[in-house]
């Protein structure tokens, strides 16, 4: 095992203990670094790569301390990761949404208030007729950001705020070069929000695969 490797793993261990806990500062590097029998260049190199993971955050002047461990903040660097697929990896991205969208959308229709509804309602009511692609994108985006966040789920939201880079792009060059692909996506749009509106899980649950699969289906045939 590589020495940095070791040092994340003695911190991480302090960390799942409970040893350290969220928002705990770190003992002094010198003294960390003697105690876990780790050099101070190789803790040095632990803390700098989990601090761009979002575990630990380093306060120069101030010192290093444990994250809020909060699954929106460890999540974050999905979107990071997510943002190297290349392009012949967009279909699987888009089998794991149609894997957790329904579900969140489902959850949605039993936990979002209804004062949420509304909001949701009103994102569909701000696209105009005629919709540029970017528009429908940044629209599509916000409308499926509100349910995975009224699912009431955070580690599910977070996953599938992750997702949305390459899903986004597949959804842009399909509103380019297919056409009704703009109508196609507001019905579908409303069909959900009324089955969220209606508290019937599994009908919403239904037309967020029926959604997401059509993006994916379309997809797989101008590969």
């Amino acid at each position: 095992m590589a020495l940095t490797d070791e040092a994340i793993d003695k911190i991480k261990g302090m960390i799942t203990s409970g040893e350290l806990g969220p928002g705990d500062r770190l003992p002094k590097e010198s003294d960390l670094a003697e105690r876990l029998g780790l050099s101070r260049n190789s803790l040095r190199e632990a803390v700098k790569a989990l601090s761009m993971i979002r575990v630990l955050d380093v306060r120069r002047g101030d010192g290093t301390y444990v994250t809020s461990l909060e699954p929106d903040l460890l999540l974050d660097a999905l979107s990071f990761v997510v943002d190297f697929h290349r392009d012949d990896t967009v279909p699987q991205f888009l089998e794991v949404r149609r894997i957790l969208e329904p579900a969140a959308t489902a959850l949605a229709a039993t936990r979002m208030t209804d004062r949420e509804i509304v909001t949701l309602r009103s994102v569909l009511d701000e696209l105009g007729t005629d919709p540029t692609i970017e528009a429908l994108v940044a629209n599509d985006l916000e409308f499926h950001r509100l349910i995975a966040a009224g699912s009431g789920n955070a580690v599910l939201c977070s996953l599938i705020d992750g997702l949305s880079g390459p899903a986004a792009r597949a959804r842009t060059w399909r509103g380019m070069t297919q056409e009704g692909a703009a109508a196609r996506t507001r019905e579908q749009h409303r069909a959900i929000v009324d089955a969220i509106a209606s508290r019937e899980p599994d009908l919403a649950r239904s037309w967020a695969a029926i959604h997401v699969a059509g993006v994916e289906q379309w997809l797989r045939r101008a590969a």
